[in-house]
């Protein structure tokens, strides 16, 4: 008799997970506190009691806000020191264990929301970037063999991993990168990277590593396509900025773009939720609960407007209401240049590109049109495509998409 799967969530964590999550949990004692300590203190200043400092209580009270934090930072110190201890012999004696799917996209979902605070935190549960290659990630010591002249790079989005690009639809398996690979003669490579960065900082790391990728390839790298998907399009369009005010060599290699769903000038949800931080911050007993808001991530807040520059960003609080002044930047040229975007309506109409749109993103974003002409991206007529009554995530499981691609890249018979 078959057994069925088990539900214990915890078979998904390898050993280095734990003192990551004892780390989170520190972090999460001390902010709920100070948010506390907070709320407490607006109270107290209605009534004319001042605290040692603003948003801070004192006395007494003070103290105990204090003990509570130092006593939960002492803790957490010393479980990541056992931890750390703990996961370095286990690991030596076991060797690295596989990662399960779902822990993959719980730690991809955990890095698109928080991923700048792991890292700055040295979290192990931080994602590093890295070029993968059938599940691994590319080891330029010992390269796979098999290794084709042209490339297909495909490139997720927030809060996604590489492995997302395998998609369900009527219970088969639907990858569009497979399949152009397959169409071009390419490699399929993969792209896994923490969504919670800047995509200007995503960008600069991605053109290093398509740098010393055309340099490591086994054989002279003829060419490079790419696939994107949602936030991936902004991070190739950021990457390619920077790579050519640098003079690096891989752009000269670079064939095709085919962005799916990109917010190339913002998404909406992300300016509600600066709505929100605006409205929880306009009296002083929810000002404390505005925290909250701020500890989505840099990623997340570049999609407000479709940030790609670092100087788009900095010097700027991220989370100010205020316009933001991007820098525009065009699509490349000489290179080919396609978009792909969905609407949940079954017609366009004024209301459903700039409202609707595939329930992240506008259609407008996402063909990239503007209301100010100099940052419209111009795709060619022939070269842009939308898919009715189909959200977001969709986009990477209708074979109609894969249908789309083939069009434009299968070679037409003489």
């Amino acid at each position: 008799m078959t057994q069925p799967p088990s539900k214990n969530p915890l078979k998904h964590l390898r050993h280095g997970d734990l003192r990551g999550i004892a780390q989170l949990a520190t972090e999460a004692t001390t902010s709920v506190a100070r948010i506390a300590e907070g709320v407490h203190q607006s109270v107290w200043d209605s009534l004319g009691v001042a605290g040692r400092a603003p948003g801070q209580t004192g006395g007494i009270t003070g103290f105990v806000y204090q003990a509570v934090q130092g006593v939960a930072q002492l803790l957490g110190k010393g479980a990541d020191t056992l931890l750390a201890t703990l996961q370095m012999r286990l690991e030596s004696r076991q060797g690295s264990e596989p990662a399960t799917p779902q822990r993959e996209a719980a730690l991809a979902v955990l890095n698109g929301v928080m991923g700048d605070r792991l890292l700055a935190s040295n979290n192990p549960l931080a994602t590093p970037m890295t070029l993968r290659h059938q599940g691994l990630a590319l080891d330029w010591q010992a390269p796979p063999a098999g290794l084709k002249p042209k490339v297909l790079l495909m490139i997720h989005g927030l809060c996604m991993n590489d492995l997302q690009w395998n998609a369900q639809q009527a219970g088969r398996v639907v990858n569009h990168g497979e399949t152009l690979a397959a169409t071009l003669d390419s490699t399929p490579l993969y792209l896994r990277y923490n969504s919670g960065l800047h995509v200007s900082q995503n960008g600069r790391e991605l053109s290093g590593q398509l740098e010393q990728l055309v340099d490591q390839w086994p054989e002279p790298l003829e060419e490079i396509s790419v696939l994107v998907h949602s936030m991936g399009g902004l991070l190739i369009r950021s990457a390619l900025h920077l790579a050519q005010q640098q003079g690096l060599a891989w752009p000269a290699k670079l064939r095709n773009i085919v962005f799916l769903g990109t917010p190339h000038h913002g998404a909406p949800l992300e300016r509600a939720g600066n709505w929100l931080d605006t409205l929880l911050g306009s009296t002083p007993y929810t000002a404390p609960l505005a925290q909250l808001g701020k500890l989505r991530s840099a990623g997340v807040t570049d999609l407000r407007y479709g940030l790609l520059l670092d100087g788009d960003w900095q010097g700027r609080d991220r989370f100010e209401r205020a316009h933001y002044q991007r820098q525009p930047v065009p699509l490349p040229e000489g290179v080919a240049c396609y978009c792909v975007a969905a609407t949940l309506a079954a017609k366009r109409s004024t209301l459903s590109d700039r409202l609707i749109g595939d329930g992240l993103v506008p259609l407008r974003s996402a063909l990239g049109q503007h209301d100010e002409v100099q940052r419209c991206l111009v795709f060619a007529k022939e070269s842009q495509w939308t898919t009715f009554r189909t959200g977001h995530m969709e986009l990477l499981s209708r074979p109609e998409v894969t249908q789309q691609l083939l069009h434009w890249f299968t070679p037409v018979a003489s």
